[in-house]
């Protein structure tokens, strides 16, 4: 029986895929910017300084991503803000953990105001035991960093960790981190995520159950 559940939280904890884009426009819109959506969509489980490095190249230093990182984020916490609503299924999935003793953790790249704002304003904070988020990381997704902290965390062995995952290079950081991954395909369609090394693949939380713990 697996001892833990981690979360990624964009595309998973929330469909969020198209606000964050649409956040970047409005971000690039303001500063004379561009780059193709397809493009975007691929810098997705990123954090903000490896997204904009890919993007723009050496463009800009990294004091100036910092800085447009957090107005990008902003503008994405406002956008949502008035449409934001917890994953379907995901309510009684983590009720469900609790029930059966599991501990549970987020692991984002996003900032600890994104992991904050989602947990607050969806109402899931109580069931969460630990964050690892985007802010107490140095080395972003496919690298395992965020998710062997939030085990540490928690205080769980990674090899008695479940991750859910949306993105390639979250996929890859879980498998890397020694942890049973199980992939959504919300944000990329499966054919994209094949070949990705997950173990188990999922639309939404209604066809899992806390049962999952049992079966990996």
């Amino acid at each position: 029986m697996k001892q833990a559940v981690i979360f990624d939280m964009d595309g998973v904890l929330v469909d969020n895929r198209d606000i964050h884009l649409e956040a970047f426009d409005v971000l690039f819109a303001r500063h004379g910017l561009s780059a193709p959506r397809e493009k975007m969509l691929m810098q997705f489980g990123k954090v903000n300084l490896a997204i904009f490095r890919d993007v723009f190249g050496d463009r800009f230093t990294d004091g100036e991503i910092a800085a447009f990182g957090k107005e990008k984020e902003e503008i994405y916490r406002e956008i949502f803000a008035r449409k934001i609503e917890p994953a379907r299924g995901l309510v009684p999935f983590l009720a469900g953990l609790k029930k059966r003793g599991a501990r549970i953790a987020v692991g984002s790249s996003g900032p600890l105001a994104n992991v904050q704002f989602v947990l607050e304003k969806c109402g899931i904070a109580e069931y969460f035991d630990a964050i690892a988020d985007g802010d107490r990381i140095s080395r972003g997704k496919p690298d395992p960093e965020v998710f062997l902290l939030a085990a540490r965390l928690l205080n769980v062995d990674p090899s008695q960790c479940i991750v859910f995952e949306d993105a390639i290079v979250g996929i890859e950081a879980g498998k890397r981190a020694g942890m049973t991954v199980i992939a959504m395909d919300t944000t990329f369609p499966r054919e994209m995520l094949s070949g990705s090394g997950y173990d188990g693949i999922v639309s939404d939380f209604t066809e899992v159950d806390a049962s999952i713990l049992d079966k990996y």
